[in-house]
């Protein structure tokens, strides 16, 4: 389990990273060209298994009713995620 104490981020520094992080991400996409979108986005499906274990991690580490709910709910729209991932890039696939 991850400890509480051990992250230690102010609400500031976290707004400031993914301010960051949404700027870069937007700067690297916009750069791709347009015929390269389709198979970046069906490649990058890893990502949604990511946020999913990340969901999960979270709701591992719940202490109250609340945290285990909203984490609940973490999990299941990341699954949802990830498995839309998935299924969008099949139907890609079979154009």
């Amino acid at each position: 389990m991850i400890d509480p104490e051990v992250i230690n981020i102010s609400g500031f520094t976290a707004l400031y990273i993914f301010m960051l992080s949404a700027f870069t991400g937007y700067e690297v996409i916009s750069r791709v060209p347009v015929i390269l979108h389709t198979p970046m986005m069906s490649g990058s499906n890893f990502i949604h298994g990511i946020v999913l274990v990340g969901a999960i991690v979270v709701m591992g580490s719940a202490s109250t009713i609340l945290e285990q709910i909203i984490g609940f709910f973490a999990v299941a729209l990341a699954a949802g995620n990830a498995v839309g991932g998935y299924v969008a890039t099949v139907r890609m696939l079979e154009m």
